[in-house]
């Protein structure tokens, strides 16, 4: 299955997207990592995106319509694809349909993790992670169970994400809206729009995103 997630930042679709390929063996397509992977490696095209990308350009969507259609050249036929980032416009959901069908492949699944603005700005602002390991936490949901030391390797130096403040998140939840808002429609006109509540536990949004994927 070819598949698209949509949520804001916060809502839990790495997590799901790192599941999936667990789970099914589909690949996950981030704009993001893609961008970046193309940028390092010595190709006309990482040469393209780097210089774009040097230059504070915003990255076109001719070469990141390239990069998926290279992406997907790699995939065995029994391989799915998780889009992630991509598509953002409805001039992109329409090259995403024609770069498809050149592989032999259709969109299969919409999925949107529908958020509360309010309880995913206080999931975001509370998390920390440990300096040493890396272990995850938060200053309301998952605290250490002896205060300042990481339950893992104990290391007692911990640190947060610059840009995991208030007004950020609210920023890139505006942006989202506005950027998602154009391609919802175009999905739901064609009946594989599934939304699901991003805000529950992450077992339970993997359990309704295998049963929306498992929907004849």
């Amino acid at each position: 299955m070819n598949i698209i997630l949509l949520g804001p930042p916060g809502a839990g679709k790495g997590t799901q997207a790192e599941r999936l390929v667990q789970a099914r063996g589909m690949v996950q397509l981030s704009t993001g990592d893609m961008l970046r992977a193309a940028r390092k490696a010595d190709t006309p095209l990482g040469h393209q995106v780097a210089a774009v990308m040097d230059s504070g350009a915003l990255v076109s969507d001719e070469i990141v319509s390239a990069l998926i259609d290279d992406k997907l050249s790699t995939m065995g036929d029994d391989q799915g694809a998780i889009f992630d980032g991509y598509p953002r416009t409805a001039a992109q959901a329409e090259s995403l349909d024609a770069i498809l069908a050149q592989h032999g492949r259709k969109l299969d699944r919409v999925i949107e993790l529908e958020v509360d603005e309010d309880a995913l700005v206080e999931r975001i602002v509370g998390r920390f992670s440990c300096a040493n390991c890396g272990a995850n936490y938060h200053d309301k949901f998952h605290r250490p169970k002896v205060d300042g030391t990481c339950d893992v390797c104990g290391h007692h130096e911990f640190k947060r994400r610059p840009d995991d403040n208030e007004e950020t998140v609210r920023t890139r939840m505006a942006e989202y809206r506005a950027k998602t808002a154009p391609i919802i429609p175009i999905y739901e006109a064609k009946g594989i729009l599934t939304r699901i509540d991003g805000m529950g536990d992450m077992d339970a949004v993997s359990a309704a995103i295998s049963a929306t994927l498992d929907r004849k």
